[in-house]
């Protein structure tokens, strides 16, 4: 697996959880901005 692929992977998890984490704290807004990037992340793994 290269590099770059790695680092997109770590991208969209690290969104994930900071997503969660936002969301359980009652920040609903910033979640989904945060899923969104998250989202954009993963359209490159295709």
């Amino acid at each position: 697996m290269p590099l770059s692929r790695i680092a997109w992977w770590v991208t969209v998890v690290v969104c994930l959880v900071a997503a969660l984490l936002l969301l359980l704290n009652g920040y609903q807004g910033y979640s989904g901005v945060l899923l969104a990037v998250g989202s954009a992340a993963a359209v490159n793994l295709l």
